[in-house]
């Protein structure tokens, strides 16, 4: 696993600790700059590829405009044409110093741009996983995002073979970047459960905790944070559901405090900021902690996501969930039976789903045994890398999948 633009912050220590930083953010975004900046000596470009550089870079930056980096997502998709050729250069020449790899797997579809150079520089198959790039290529401005999808539809045959995390996705990809059917493989994400399995008994005689809905993800607009806002004063002010709390954990950067401060008078107008807590950017131990202490779980994001993983973590603590009926959510919820669907963007939808879920313990019980048996049969971390291995030795071994695009 080779770190690219800033280093990996993973809950779990990568296999390949210590690896080169290849398309240093710094760099990349210099490259794009001017052609003098593109040619800055070797020791100053490995001095702006330091981890401990790229890290405090890391904290200062803001979320990611599309509008702000258009040319530069236009440029990487152009590959060895693009200004960040001398980084793929770098990366191919690291790459033959090492054991051939039998496979190599970009992590998104905006890497795709590489594609031809290391499977020509390398000799190795490429295969592109594909994460719900579609939102971001969207919000590029209207000439950048046109040429974007058209550079995309041009180059797929550069990959031998892309992985979708759910038949939503996987339909919708194959549709935008007129991919035959053989040319996308389903691979649901999967989580490692170690430490889920091992939840803390309580003392007898100790009053169980409030009810509590909870959220973990990142803290913003698109994940439908303001969403659930309203669905919690909505039932606050219903009170069928005695000292219910609402929790709401995950990253919070620089981007998502005004955001955050907003939700926070809003809940503060409405007298109930002292049933809310927030708990920002928690590591492993605590986030399976603060999921174990939730009744429901639900993170209403209304736009097209393509899997969502934080579902897999809170299924994994046994908490039910409540979703949009939108993107890959339907799909999870019928195959796990481990929640219930509201129509996306819908306070009062979400509020009415919730509350029903509160009020029937029988039905709550029910749901988080089938959370946890799901998880533990299709989402596993395991169960993930045998669908992978499988995916990936039949590219390696068989025939290359047909390239003939589906037409327009």
């Amino acid at each position: 696993m080779l770190p690219m633009y800033l280093p990996l912050k993973l809950d779990e220590s990568p296999a390949t600790a210590g690896a080169p930083i290849f398309f240093s953010g710094i760099n990349v975004y210099l490259a794009q700059r001017g052609a003098l900046l593109r040619a800055m000596p070797p020791w100053l470009h490995r001095f702006l590829a330091q981890p401990w550089l790229l890290k405090l870079v890391g904290r200062l930056a803001a979320k990611t405009r599309p509008d702000e980096v258009a040319d530069l997502t236009i440029s990487m998709l152009h590959g060895e044409h693009g200004n960040q050729a001398r980084e793929l250069d770098e990366l191919v020449a690291w790459l033959k110093d090492q054991p051939k790899p039998d496979i190599i797997v970009l992590s998104n579809l905006l890497l795709m741009g590489l594609a031809r150079r290391l499977r020509q520089g390398v000799g190795a198959p490429v295969v592109c996983l594909l994460a719900g790039e579609d939102t971001f290529l969207d919000g590029l401005p209207a000439p950048q995002r046109s040429e974007a999808w058209k550079i995309l539809t041009e180059i797929t045959h550069d990959a031998d073979l892309f992985v979708a995390p759910s038949r939503y996705f996987a339909e919708r990809m194959a549709g935008r970047l007129r991919l035959a059917p053989d040319r996308i493989r389903v691979v649901p994400l999967g989580i490692n459960l170690t430490g889920f399995d091992a939840a803390p008994s309580r003392p007898v005689g100790v009053r169980p905790p409030p009810p509590a809905v909870g959220f973990f993800a990142r803290m913003c607009r698109e994940k439908g944070l303001d969403t659930l806002v309203e669905a919690f004063i909505r039932l606050k002010q219903r009170n069928r559901v005695p000292g219910l709390r609402l929790k709401i954990g995950g990253s919070c950067g620089p981007a998502d405090q005004r955001f955050v401060a907003d939700l926070r008078h809003r809940l503060g107008d409405a007298g109930l900021l002292g049933d809310v807590d927030f708990y920002a950017n928690l590591d492993r131990a605590a986030k399976i902690n603060f999921l174990r202490s939730l009744t429901v779980f639900s993170v209403p994001a209304a736009y097209g996501e393509a899997f969502g993983l934080y579902l897999l973590e809170a299924m994994a603590a046994g908490v039910p969930v409540v979703q949009p009926r939108v993107a890959a959510f339907p799909e999870i919820i019928e195959a796990s039976g481990a929640g219930e669907l509201c129509e996306p963007g819908d306070p009062a939808s979400l509020a009415e789903a919730l509350e029903k879920l509160l009020l029937d313990p029988a039905r709550l019980q029910a749901l988080s045994t089938a959370a946890k048996r799901a998880v533990a049969e299709h989402y596993s971390a395991r169960r993930m890398a045998e669908e992978m291995l499988e995916a990936f030795t039949a590219v390696i071994h068989g025939p290359r999948p047909g390239a003939a695009r589906v037409s327009a």
